[in-house]
């Protein structure tokens, strides 16, 4: 086997996951039992999580995208409070992305889909409300989805990117 067909094979379904593994075995120019194997073992690895679709989020009814930001005290980092963190975060199924992490003096993120900007802003306030007792700051850049893109979103963009 090619010692860079996994990462070929990761690429071409990056461009496109719904293809076949025959289809991507003449693609890749190797037999589909080949293509077959690499995939199990890219799964079995962890490089591919899972498979899903980029749907059309304005026409499945979101009519905003929010990047809220979050300046957390660092009790957030025990292993206790980052469990009843990480239940928290599974009540909100419109949250795609939540994260500790670091910038612009913020150390948490949450990437989320809304309907309108009223359900946006019961979101936030209840994060307000829930978390007052560990949060310090609560920021977010919304987004109008549909309006003022430059760059459509979509993960086959990393197909260019070297891995």
């Amino acid at each position: 086997m090619r010692k860079e067909l996994p990462q070929q094979l990761l690429r071409e379904l990056l461009k496109n996951s719904k293809r076949s593994d025959r289809d991507l075995a003449k693609a890749l120019k190797v037999s589909q039992p080949t293509i077959t194997r690499t995939r199990h073992k890219l799964e079995k690895s962890g490089m591919i999580e899972e498979y899903t679709i980029i749907p059309n989020f304005r026409k499945m009814g979101f009519e905003i995208l929010a990047l809220t930001l979050v300046k957390m005290r660092p009790e957030i980092l025990s292993p206790g409070v980052m469990e009843e963190a990480k239940k928290y975060a599974t009540k909100f199924p419109n949250a795609i992305f939540a994260s500790t992490g670091e910038g612009l003096g913020m150390t948490g993120v949450i990437i989320s889909f809304h309907r309108n900007y009223t359900d946006y802003h019961q979101k936030v306030n209840l994060l307000r409300v829930d978390w007052k007792e560990l949060t310090d700051e609560i920021q977010s850049f919304v987004v109008a989805i549909g309006e003022g893109e430059f760059k459509r979103f979509s993960l086959g963009h990393l197909k260019e990117v070297p891995l």
